[in-house]
C-alpha cells in the first residue's frame, strides 16, 4: 500500500525527481544487520533515540519501541528496508502505462480517484503480485532484525520460525527439534511459493 502511494507521487513531475528516487531507493541497500542497529539506537532507544526526543518535544513521554511493542518494531525495520523495492517495481509499472488512457479518461470526466481505481490499479496488477511474491519469500527467512534488536523476545513475542529454529538446533544443541523445525520452514516456503506463483501465472495470462 505504501509502495503504491510513493510510487503515485514520484510518478508525479516535482523539483529533484531524480535525487528523491535515489533517496527513496537507498535503504533497500543497506545490509539487515546495518540497518538494524541504526533504528535500534539511533531511532529506537527510549533514551537518546530519534523517537524519544520528538515525543519529549511534544511533551510526551518517550515509548520503548523494543520492549513494549517487539513485533511491531521488527515491522517497521523490515517495512522500511524493503518499501523502497516495491516502489521502485510500482513506479517502473506505472510508467509504462500510456498517457493517452489516462488523458481520455480525464476528458471523459473521471476523476483522480476513478482514473487510480479503474485504470491504475489494473495496469499495476501483475507488479503488485510480483512484489508480493518476492517479498512474502523474503519475510520467511527474516532474522538479522529479529537477532540484533530484540532477540526474539520478550519471551517469545518477536520470534519467527527461522529465529526459532537458530535457538533450538544451534544454540540450544537440540538438532533434531532444529532439523525438524527446517523441515517445516521448507515444506511452508514451497507451498507459499506454489500459491504465488500461480497467482503470478493467473495475472499473466490475463
Amino acid at each position: 500500500g505504501l509502495g503504491i502511494i510513493i510510487a503515485l507521487m514520484l510518478d508525479q513531475p516535482i523539483f529533484g525527481q531524480g535525487i528523491v528516487r535515489i533517496l527513496m531507493i537507498s535503504p533497500f541497500f543497506v545490509m539487515p544487520p546495518v540497518a538494524a542497529v541504526i533504528w535500534k539506537h539511533e531511532l529506537m532507544n527510549p533514551t537518546w533515540g530519534v523517537f524519544a526526543s520528538i515525543s519529549r518535544f511534544f511533551g510526551m513521554e518517550p515509548i520503548n519501541w523494543l520492549g513494549n511493542y517487539p513485533l511491531l518494531s521488527i515491522i517497521l525495520i523490515v517495512a522500511w528496508q524493503w518499501l523502497p523495492f516495491a516502489t521502485l517495481i510500482l513506479l517502473t509499472a506505472m510508467q509504462s502505462l500510456s498517457e493517452e488512457q489516462k488523458e481520455a479518461a480525464e476528458m471523459d470526466g473521471a476523476n483522480a480517484i476513478r482514473r487510480f481505481i479503474y485504470i491504475i490499479l489494473p495496469h499495476l496488477a501483475r507488479a503488485i503480485t510480483v512484489v508480493i511474491l518476492i517479498q512474502t519469500i523474503y519475510l520467511l527467512g527474516v532474522y538479522a532484525e529479529i537477532q540484533i534488536t530484540t532477540g526474539g523476545g520478550p519471551g517469545f513475542a518477536s520470534t519467527n520460525l527461522p529465529f526459532l529454529i537458530y535457538n533450538t538446533g544451534v544454540l540450544g544443541g537440540n538438532i533434531g527439534a532444529g532439523a525438524a523445525g527446517g523441515l517445516v520452514a521448507v515444506v511452508l516456503a514451497n507451498i507459499v511459493a506454489i500459491f504465488l506463483m500461480r497467482a503470478v501465472g493467473r495475472n499473466l495470462d490475463a
